[in-house]
């Protein structure tokens, strides 16, 4: 992954291309220390994913104090979730691990049972808070970010997230509902590399870029969600 990164970059800096957005992730914050994560929150990955990216935003940071004229957006995803309200877009590639994904599986019948990855953490049912952001409102952050970019705005790093979370529980209980299938879930041990809670604090994206979300609605995430992978299954 690091090699892939640095040879993009390094073809950026010898074609002069000089904007730059790269899709970082909320894995660089590790285990928050706040209830809420800005991005001056301390970095510490505690998974190999995490910790890949952020030696990405470390390359990127280097080249730009290099090259003045190298301006980049660094954009920190929480869990991107669903599929576009239109229905053309969504996730379709094999081994999917991702919460919704996998849960629109098992309420299709693709799979037999939703695997629930640990069930004794401190939250308010025992299992996992992310923060989920539909895949529309974060195409429209990358739109701004290009904008800012092209009207030579400076470097920055922005979370792209909605600033609430949600269980592991809560949202399968939403698909259930979405789906009309009560589907099996199980229990399983904890995997490694999951931080309990985590939920942004999308405050600056949204002051520095006037980000305004159109589909923060968890119910509309899972729906859209299930929507593709009927289309995709059939």
């Amino acid at each position: 992954r690091q090699i892939n990164s640095y040879s993009l970059i390094s073809l950026c800096e010898k074609y002069h291309v000089d904007k730059f957005i790269f899709s970082s992730t909320a894995a660089v914050y590790g285990n928050p220390i706040t209830t809420k994560i800005t991005e001056e929150h301390p970095l510490n990955p505690i998974s190999p994913y995490g910790r890949t990216k952020l030696m990405t935003e470390w390359m990127l940071k280097d080249i730009a104090h290099a090259n003045q004229n190298f301006k980049y957006i660094t954009l920190r995803y929480f869990n991107v979730s669903g599929a576009d309200v239109d229905g053309e877009i969504g996730q379709c590639f094999p081994g999917a691990t991702h919460l919704i994904k996998k849960a629109c599986q098992v309420a299709h019948g693709q799979e037999e049972k939703l695997l629930i990855f640990g069930n004794d953490y401190q939250t308010k049912d025992g299992s996992c808070i992310r923060d989920f952001i539909h895949v529309d409102d974060l195409a429209i952050a990358h739109c701004l970010c290009l904008e800012h970019l092209l009207n030579n705005g400076e470097s920055e790093t922005f979370n792209c997230g909605y600033g609430h979370g949600y269980s592991v529980n809560e949202v399968i209980e939403v698909i259930k509902k979405v789906s009309g299938n009560n589907f099996k879930t199980e229990i399983t041990q904890r995997r490694a590399g999951d931080a309990e809670t985590v939920v942004s604090d999308p405050a600056k994206i949204k002051a520095e870029l006037k980000w305004e979300p159109k589909y923060n609605d968890l119910d509309l995430i899972c729906r859209t969600a299930l929507e593709w992978e009927k289309k995709i299954s059939q």
